[in-house]
């Protein structure tokens, strides 16, 4: 070769895909996932999950303290939010949209479980309060992160319900969830498996689904559930990661897909 030449290289475009198991994170674009509540609880396990399946997970919380020390333990970035507030919430969108520019998952998993028991004492500032951050702070986030979900590939949106909210478990006796009076937990989160099949029926392109984490101790129990946090994480999980043309508008458990009724 001539001292001084010039060497042209040119890669030719392969004759064939690249096979499936060369491609992983390090080609494909990483899941980027916002779960509101995580904290503490389902929330921060279920991000703690995700994370070690590879999800870039943004921990959205109202609590500052607690929400920077969950993404600093876990290796998340914390975006505060209040769900119950409309420029909390309009503020974390913007947030996520100047820094991640999209997002692919987004699990709405803030909840509150109100009064117990004789439901002849309940007030409307009780119901209102319930539903604000159950139903509605889902609505809220939902509206406000849909331009994100709409950059995604394959977006997804996952609901975390309650067989609590399921009229058949309520009124079967062999489980448990028939022997609790929770008024306006039960019927929030009946609310919010009726407004996830409405999503899904309704926003073409997107995945909708609910999850069912069962019985699981948790602050919002006492700690008194026989599941453990990682249990009641799985059908959360399981919802998180689907491949592309997973199904819509279920209702799922860690054992499987539950009835709407």
């Amino acid at each position: 070769m001539r001292v001084g030449a010039k060497v042209v290289v040119v890669f030719l475009p392969s004759k064939r895909p690249w096979p499936a198991s060369a491609v992983g994170t390090s080609i494909e674009r990483m899941t980027i996932t916002f779960i509101t509540g995580a904290n503490k609880g389902l929330g921060r396990e279920t991000a703690r999950r995700l994370i070690e399946c590879g999800h870039t997970v943004l921990i959205g919380a109202r609590d500052r303290e607690r929400g920077e020390e969950a993404a600093a333990a876990l290796g998340a970035r914390y975006v505060p939010i209040d769900v119950t507030d409309d420029a909390s919430v309009a503020d974390a969108a913007a947030n996520v949209a100047e820094h991640e520019g999209r997002i692919d998952v987004l699990i709405n998993n803030a909840g509150v479980h109100g009064p117990a028991g004789d439901p002849g004492d309940l007030t409307a500032a009780d119901a209102l309060a319930v539903l604000d951050v159950n139903v509605i702070g889902v609505v809220r986030t939902t509206t406000a992160f849909l331009p994100l979900l709409r950059r995604s590939d394959d977006p997804a949106i996952v609901n975390v319900s309650s067989g609590m909210g399921s009229l058949a478990l309520t009124h079967d006796p062999d489980r448990p969830e028939s022997r609790v009076v929770v008024p306006l937990y039960t019927s929030s989160k009946a609310a919010l498996t009726m407004l996830t099949t409405q999503y899904a029926k309704g926003l073409k392109g997107i995945r909708v689904n609910a999850a069912d984490p069962g019985y699981t101790a948790t602050d919002l129990n006492g700690h008194s559930g026989p599941q453990t946090v990682t249990e009641g994480t799985d059908a959360i999980v399981a919802l998180a990661t689907e491949r592309p043309g997973a199904g819509t508008g279920r209702f799922v458990s860690r054992h499987g897909e539950i009835a709407w009724s």
